[in-house]
């Protein structure tokens, strides 16, 4: 894909409140890491997360995805009414129907002749709603429009948690270690097509690479209480963390490859990157595939944690406001999602 009329306006974001520690965490294991002869530290040395953020009890997912939706709008010349679509991209949604961008897109007065839906890819959600607005506003159907999206992690962290204390089993805590390092928090994406007074951050273009028989490495969803029960079931995340930095790495340079060759860019013209924010194992083993330094990237990961499809839009929107990201800047936008899936954007900041 590449495009030559699509700009992005504006990034909005909402920082979760409650802030949680990788060490809190290990204090509530501590029968588990007793049971196991786990030494204390270890989430903190496997991950380099330090903290992350959680919602208040309660917090409603659509008020967090609104949040940030009206910060895009606010910063930016677009008005809820100029709006010609409306995604909700999170992995977290509030019910099975209606779409949670209904509710959104209620409370932001959008236009009501916009196309308003969710879509979901795991933690490419957002990237897949840019994508998904960018061939409209290509095309010339719409002048702008808006991905948001709100994650939350209190739950299935609480969840993982209470299992793994039941269980005190290895094996368990092996597959459970990355739910730890989830984080929450809100994000949204308003691009236009530069009518209304803003031409900066160009979307040149980008490429999507899969590799689907690694669907089962990362899952999340709800499984039957035992004894099985019609009516009643449990939610569980797993994962295999060795296997999806292997194959996640191997994705990525795939994907990353393509991208260069589609953008018609070579790596030393790349300025900076903005990538989905798993964990530092992940992080370095990425640039170092892809011959890239740890100065051309921007991370959130020590303080804010896995926050899903918010994590790579929001620590775009923080590298810009900390003058990380440069007007004139070549920029990777660089996103992978369990599946595998990954998809890479590329923008002239």
């Amino acid at each position: 894909m590449k495009y030559s009329r699509v700009f992005i306006d504006a990034i909005g974001y909402e920082l979760a409140p409650v802030v949680v520690t990788s060490g809190e965490l290990e204090d509530r294991l501590a029968p588990l890491y007793d049971a196991l002869h786990i030494p204390a530290g270890q989430l903190e040395a496997m991950t380099g997360i330090v903290e992350r953020r959680w919602w208040e009890v309660g917090d409603c997912l659509s008020r967090g995805a609104e949040t940030a939706a009206l910060r895009a709008l606010e910063i930016s010349d677009v008005q809820a009414k100029d709006v010609g679509i409306l995604i909700y991209a999170g992995v977290c949604r509030e019910q099975l129907e209606p779409a949670t961008a209904c509710r959104v897109a209620a409370r932001l007065g959008i236009n009501p002749g916009a196309a308003v839906y969710d879509i979901s890819n795991a933690c490419l959600g957002v990237l897949n709603g840019m994508v998904e607005i960018a061939n409209r506003i290509e095309l010339g159907q719409i002048r702008a429009g808006i991905v948001a999206t709100c994650e939350t992690s209190r739950e299935i962290v609480e969840t993982m948690i209470e299992r793994m204390l039941a269980s005190r089993d290895i094996e368990l805590f092996k597959t459970a270690i990355a739910t730890l390092t989830g984080g929450s928090g809100a994000a949204a994406v308003l691009l236009t097509d530069g009518s209304f007074g803003m031409k900066r951050r160009r979307l040149m273009g980008g490429v999507t690479q899969s590799a689907p028989e690694f669907f089962d490495l990362c899952w999340w969803g709800f499984e039957p209480k035992l004894p099985v029960s019609l009516r009643q079931f449990t939610e569980s995340m797993r994962t295999d963390p060795v296997a999806v930095m292997k194959q996640g790495v191997a994705l990525g340079l795939r994907t990353w490859n393509a991208f260069l060759g589609r953008l018609g860019w070579a790596n030393e013209q790349v300025d900076k990157i903005v990538c989905h924010q798993v964990g530092s194992g992940h992080r370095l083993a990425l640039l170092k595939t892809l011959g890239l330094s740890e100065d051309q990237d921007f991370s959130t990961y020590p303080y804010l944690g896995n926050m899903g499809t918010a994590s790579l839009p929001m620590t775009a929107a923080l590298a810009e406001e900390r003058d990380f990201l440069k007007p004139g800047d070549k920029v990777g936008l660089l996103g992978i999602g369990s599946g595998l899936n990954c998809l890479m954007l590329g923008v002239e900041w």
